[in-house]
């Protein structure tokens, strides 16, 4: 696969001392690797998401630090803020290209299921993401699965029918389903459904179904 260019500078600042820095749009991130000294660096975050969107996380980087030592890595983890979900911290590892890697490739669907459109059925997705194995060169940044193969409710995808690149192994068997399409839920089941769900928020604990206030009233007095 064809390397991506990323360029990034030598980062001193830790702790709350990269706010200043975020806040002129920088991520700081690291750059580690086995018998690899760890370093710490920042990177712009508009070039970055550019990164993201033209080529994904599952890509072979040229990181380029202060304008010299071109390193092979791969995006190992990207931390978001849980709220505004902004990148705030990036995680990369340095690989040698002769050596297999393991990491995950996410899957993108494609295509458009007759069971779907023409039956209203429910694209069901059981997995996102495939672990594989592989040397970097041969790191695909995607694995396509084409759902028009899902003509009936009977169909499914199975890890086995993915159209997988000469030099890459999968973590999963064969056997594990992808992707089926379910048939659409009657008004009766939906109905039944609701139910469950009001039933089953009732049993959680700190939830009581409130009752009408039960008025006290003082006995009558005889005169």
């Amino acid at each position: 696969m064809d390397k991506v260019k990323l360029e990034a500078k030598n980062r001193q600042e830790k702790g709350k001392k990269t706010n200043k820095s975020r806040r002129e749009g920088l991520i700081p991130a690291i750059v580690y690797g086995r018998g690899v000294e760890s370093l710490n660096i920042w990177i712009t975050a508009l070039d970055f998401r550019k990164l993201l969107k033209k080529s994904g996380e599952s890509t072979i980087i040229n990181l380029e630090i202060d304008g010299k030592n071109g390193r092979n890595v791969i995006i190992q983890e990207i931390q978001r803020d849980p709220v505004s979900y902004k990148i705030i911290h990036l995680d990369f590892y340095q690989v040698r290209m002769d050596e297999e890697i393991e990491t995950e490739v996410e899957l993108v669907f494609v295509g458009e299921s007759p069971a779907v459109k023409e039956f209203g059925g429910i694209l069901i997705k059981n997995i996102d993401k495939l672990e594989v194995k592989c040397l970097p060169a041969d790191l695909p940044s995607h694995i396509d699965v084409d759902v028009s193969s899902l003509k009936t409710f009977d169909d499914h995808i199975t890890v086995g029918d993915l159209k997988i690149g000469k030099g890459v192994k999968l973590e999963l068997e064969p056997e594990t389903v992808i992707a089926i399409v379910t048939p659409p839920r009657s008004e009766e089941e939906l109905k039944e459904l609701e139910e469950k769900v009001e039933e089953d928020l009732t049993k959680v604990e700190g939830i009581k179904k409130e009752e009408a206030p039960v008025e006290e009233t003082e006995p009558d007095k005889k005169a």
